[in-house]
């Protein structure tokens, strides 16, 4: 059961907190040993956290994942965990995550704290509006930069960061409905009534739009945004972020995958290869120029 537990918490999906590490890491803070220190505690907190909306977000879906052809392997789908045991698992760890992070700040503690409850009612109803579950998904990317900014002395983030992530962020998720929406096919409606307000044609037209305005979006910031390097070499990084876009534009759009974002970045090496230059060149230019 222990495994079983463990595999409910997602941990491949933390992948998503790192996401806090943008203030660190765009402030230019890495080198302070105290602000790393509060970041990485930041992190685990959100680890802990999101496990529980998961947990949460299992129950709620229990029904419905048990006839899906791929989360009917869950544990709590498959009933190899019982409701109570994930409930009470999941309260524990979003109470330890609210005191825990009360004691990092507690402007951290109630992003912490509207982060669950936006999830908790995305998981029970507000997934079922077409657009607005994209958003709320979008919504937590965000808060989880947002929640990194609470927990250092910023001097020189940007807001534009906030515009890029979320925009990212829907490109995303819009991408993730359109892989569920292309594996479940005609049978979508029935796993969940939010498809009845989707169509590929208006998932590839919504991917449309978010995927240029992203690009537009982190191409103002690298030369608009205050406090860059004066020489504009942030521009260099600007393929990184096309490639990888148009990257995970083809693993969705010809190969029909997407379903499960984290798994691409762990398993699709050339997206692993962009993100890694991009993330190489930002350390380069902010800390060795």
């Amino acid at each position: 059961m222990i495994g079983d537990l463990i595999q409910s918490l997602r941990p491949k999906q933390w992948i998503k907190n790192f996401f806090i590490l943008a203030a660190l890491i765009f402030d230019r803070q890495l080198s302070n040993f105290s602000a790393l220190t509060r970041t990485i505690y930041g992190l685990i907190i959100f680890c802990m956290i999101s496990s529980a909306v998961y947990l949460f977000n299992d129950i709620f879906d229990k029904d419905a994942d048990a006839v899906h052809p791929i989360k009917r392997e869950r544990p709590i789908a498959s009933g190899r965990i019982s409701i109570p045991v994930a409930a009470g698992v999941g309260i524990l760890l979003a109470v330890i995550s609210l005191f825990w992070s009360y004691q990092l700040s507690s402007a951290f503690m109630l992003i912490c704290a509207f982060y669950l409850v936006i999830n908790l009612l995305y998981s029970k109803w507000l997934k079922h509006v077409p657009i607005i579950d994209v958003m709320i998904i979008a919504s937590g990317f965000v808060f989880r930069v947002a929640a990194g900014v609470t927990l250092i002395e910023v001097e020189r983030f940007s807001p534009w960061l906030y515009v890029v992530t979320t925009l990212l962020a829907l490109f995303i998720g819009f991408g993730k409905r359109r892989a569920e929406l292309t594996l479940l096919t005609t049978d979508a409606n029935n796993h969940r009534t939010v498809f009845e307000g989707y169509s590929i044609e208006f998932l590839d037209q919504l991917i449309t739009i978010v995927s240029g305005t992203t690009i537009v979006a982190y191409s103002l910031y690298t030369f608009s945004a205050p406090n860059l390097p004066s020489n504009y070499s942030m521009m260099l990084t600007i393929p990184f972020v096309l490639y990888g876009i148009f990257r995970y534009l083809y693993l969705v759009k010809v190969k029909e995958s997407g379903g499960e974002p984290e798994e691409l970045v762990m398993k699709d090496r050339p997206l692993q290869i962009s993100v890694f230059l991009w993330g190489l060149s930002i350390l380069v230019i902010f800390y060795f120029s």
